[in-house]
């Protein structure tokens, strides 16, 4: 039980025995005290008024002394200010709080649940290498996934790779056509950014026929039909679909290409799965629904043969779930591939991690479920969020001027590594000991910027913005554990940590880290709620903030008594772990030094 959940528990007792009435901690409404005023919690009570026939001002002079004489290791005084009853937490209640969780290695773990929760993220189509908005996509997937894992639930990270399909034939016609058989290791060309390459060729190729067929008198649209790149690419899909295997030899080995790349990319990420979907293998799924949709009224069928379904009266419209040919829409692949994933994982909650285009599709998928009865459709969730921009703009593939995922990562460890040598302070590092730090540090600042805002706002990313040692910034909480490690080197091994303190009276910068440090499983916990990992960047960042002013401001190595020093020494201590462990949750790791 937090502080939080204690008050309440306790001022609801209060109540009860004062008034007579029957709350429980949820009816009592409780906030941090504003800096402006004394206390750390305070009572709002005007919600009490209504039951309680009193003025606000004697009923918190009430409630207040009653707290203080019935709570005294948890409080140490009271002040009433209009409608808010101000608590001021007794020190020896933060100091037993660090007592009790300064040798705890899994600080803000919550108990284990009976939840299974799927989320799926990546989703990276074969045509094209990983680009700027797949990374905030992969950090999202991965931290929201380590958050749910923090809050004792088991979670089974997915992937849906978009392996077929037009744009994937594009790749594969213009690598027929302009490759004269090169390969990525005749090329020396990462797999990826290989038939990227091919994919940015088509288009070129594409624009150039175009063009060529409008000069020549022929309307624009006809002209995107009828140019002969276009209408390949197309027979091409027409050829994968009826198995034809010369197509099918060239779909698997350029596809091998994009997948050895891709993991190259997620290696150097940190990102990983526990299960991979390809749409090659899923896209068939969900006819059988239809039908059963169609027998249970929810779909209907129009004269030309085609099958929908009306959720005007969801204050949506109608959509189509299978053409009139009898073949599938993207929607029907993903009906049946939530059914399929929910039989083989038993999961109870289905995270999606899309950018917010797809908001339409999310709402409609979960209410075709929910009306198909399919089980767990009530825990379809769409982790939507905005798109992410550079300085300079927008990104765009088919001109071949996307931000590429690669080139981003090496720049952020090249900022790195020159903000890093312009300190001057890795002299005495080993060549592999510095490579890898600049590999924490570049990474560290580009998860870091992505995920400090909330998931649904749009945003734009600057790195060099992202690598400031003093902002609120990844490597800023870096350098802060690494200075917290270097603290306890040099004055931790005298003291056993796990010691009790028996420390009665803290001092402002003391109490306010310890402060913080108790709200850890709370923002863990408010994270998962909210599915957003920003909470948890925020708070570190606060923490670390908080931590400097602390050292700044008072001696570890020379405190006062040799009581402060263990004190501090413990304080110091549970900010490191809470700092490591917060970054873990954002898939950040931080160096024990810099």
């Amino acid at each position: 039980m937090n502080i939080i959940e204690r008050i309440k528990e306790v001022a609801a007792q209060a109540v009860n025995q004062l008034y007579g009435l029957q709350l429980e901690g949820k009816d009592i409404a409780i906030n941090a005290t504003k800096p402006e005023f004394e206390g750390d919690y305070t009572v709002v009570l005007f919600s009490l008024l209504r039951q309680i026939k009193k003025s606000p001002e004697l009923l918190g002079e009430e409630i207040g002394n009653f707290l203080i004489k019935e709570n005294p290791k948890l409080f140490s005084g009271f002040n009433v200010i209009k409608g808010f009853l101000n608590l001021s937490v007794a020190d020896i209640f933060w100091v037993g709080f660090l007592n009790q969780n300064t040798s705890t290695e899994n600080f803000g773990q919550g108990a284990p649940t009976d939840q299974n929760i799927m989320v799926e993220y990546s989703s990276p189509n074969t045509n094209k290498p990983l680009h700027l908005g797949h990374l905030r996509n992969n950090f999202l997937g991965w931290s929201i996934s380590e958050i749910l894992k923090a809050n004792g639930n088991k979670v089974i990270n997915t992937c849906v790779v978009n392996d077929r399909g037009v744009h994937i034939c594009k790749s594969m016609i213009a690598w027929q056509l302009f490759a004269n058989g090169a390969t990525p290791q005749s090329e020396n060309v990462k797999g990826d950014h290989f038939v990227g390459d091919y994919y940015v060729l088509f288009n070129n190729e594409y624009k150039k026929q175009i063009n060529q067929l409008v000069a020549g008198g022929m309307e624009q649209n006809l002209a995107e039909k009828e140019a002969s790149i276009m209408k390949a690419a197309q027979q091409m899909l027409q050829d994968w679909e009826a198995g034809k295997p010369e197509v099918m030899e060239l779909w698997k080995r350029m596809n091998s290409w994009v997948y050895e790349g891709f993991e190259e990319t997620y290696k150097q990420i940190g990102t990983s799965f526990d299960k991979v979907y390809y749409e090659s293998s899923t896209y068939l799924l969900g006819k059988d629904l239809v039908e059963k949709g169609l027998a249970q009224n929810v779909f209907f069928q129009k004269e030309d043969g085609s099958v929908w379904i009306d959720l005007t009266a969801d204050g949506l419209d109608e959509k189509l779930v299978r053409r009139k040919d009898g073949t599938s829409v993207y929607i029907t692949q993903d009906i049946g591939l939530a059914e399929q994933k929910q039989k083989e994982f038993a999961i109870d909650q289905s995270i999606y991690v899309v950018g917010d285009e797809q908001n339409y599709h999310f709402k409609v998928l979960r209410l075709i479920c929910q009306k198909l009865g399919l089980p767990s459709a009530d825990g379809i969730f769409h982790l939507s969020y905005g798109m992410v921009e550079l300085p300079t703009g927008k990104m765009k593939s088919r001109e071949g001027t996307v931000v590429d995922a690669d080139d981003l990562v090496q720049e952020m460890i090249d900022i790195a590594r020159r903000k890093t040598e312009e300190l001057g302070k890795v002299k005495d590092f080993k060549e592999e000991e510095l490579e890898e730090l600049y590999h924490t540090i570049g990474l560290g600042a580009l998860k870091f910027f992505l995920l400090r805002v909330d998931p649904k706002k749009k945003m734009v990313f600057n790195p060099e913005e992202s690598i400031d040692f003093h902002g609120f910034t990844g490597p800023f909480i870096q350098y802060t554990h690494a200075r917290i490690k270097s603290i306890l080197r040099k004055v931790a091994p005298e003291f056993k940590l796990a010691q009790r303190l028996d420390v009665t009276k803290l001092m402002k910068q003391e109490k306010s880290v310890i402060v913080q440090l108790e709200q850890f499983p709370t923002f863990v916990q408010e994270a998962a709620m909210a599915h957003d990992p920003s909470k948890i960047a925020i708070y570190i960042f606060n923490l670390a903030k908080t931590f400097n002013t602390f050292y700044s401001d008072l001696s570890i190595a020379n405190a006062e008594t040799e009581e402060k020093k263990m004190l501090r020494v413990q304080l110091a201590n549970l900010t490191g772990k809470v700092i490591k462990r917060g970054m873990g949750l954002l898939g950040i790791d931080v160096p024990e030094r810099m």
